[in-house]
């Protein structure tokens, strides 16, 4: 079976020579080089920082993949492991991070699977994963709230803090 995940992707510190858009265009071809055919992306949406701190701006974007036979704790065990190609180191929660990768959601997946909580728990809480998601699939609709991505966004009632800044370099093989 084929669903199509959505992968959000962020990043508020450089790692070797690149950082933000140029920084997270190298994670989707990290994606893409681990097996993941990618089917849509967002454009680089630059976020404040949250919970608030004096951290440097987030870069955010994301991605629709094909996970092909992957499970959802699979897919999440291909993530971790770009993010420490990246120099993920995890020390706290909300600390800056050169990569952070998180399964949004999984097409006709919902529940906690392998430790995987589908949709994530927070997603409808976050302009900085709405805001990419709704470029991508505005009518996604949540499994247990029932509202599509576009609604939720506009639930929020943000719009302020984040804003579209660049297209998200990449090689689509396919689109949703």
């Amino acid at each position: 079976m084929h669903n199509t995940a959505f992968i959000a992707l962020g990043s508020n510190l450089p790692y070797e020579d690149a950082e933000g858009p140029a920084l997270l265009a190298r994670a989707v071809s990290a994606l893409q080089s681990a097996g993941l055919r990618l089917r849509a992306q967002s454009g680089v949406w630059r976020t404040a920082a949250w919970p608030s701190s004096d951290q440097p701006d987030y870069y955010n974007a994301v991605v629709a993949v094909d996970p092909g036979p992957l499970s959802p704790q699979a897919l999440y065990d291909v993530l971790r492991a770009v993010e420490e190609r990246f120099g993920r180191v995890r020390r706290e929660a909300w600390s800056p991070r050169t990569l952070d990768l998180d399964i949004v959601a999984i097409d006709g997946v919902a529940g906690t699977l392998g430790g995987i909580t589908l949709p994530h728990e927070r997603m409808h809480e976050r302009t900085f994963v709405l805001a990419p998601l709704a470029e991508i699939a505005p009518n996604w609709r949540h499994p247990t709230l029932g509202k599509s991505v576009a609604e939720l966004l506009a639930g929020l009632g943000q719009t302020e803090g984040y804003r579209r800044i660049a297209d998200l370099a990449g090689r689509l093989d396919r689109e949703v």
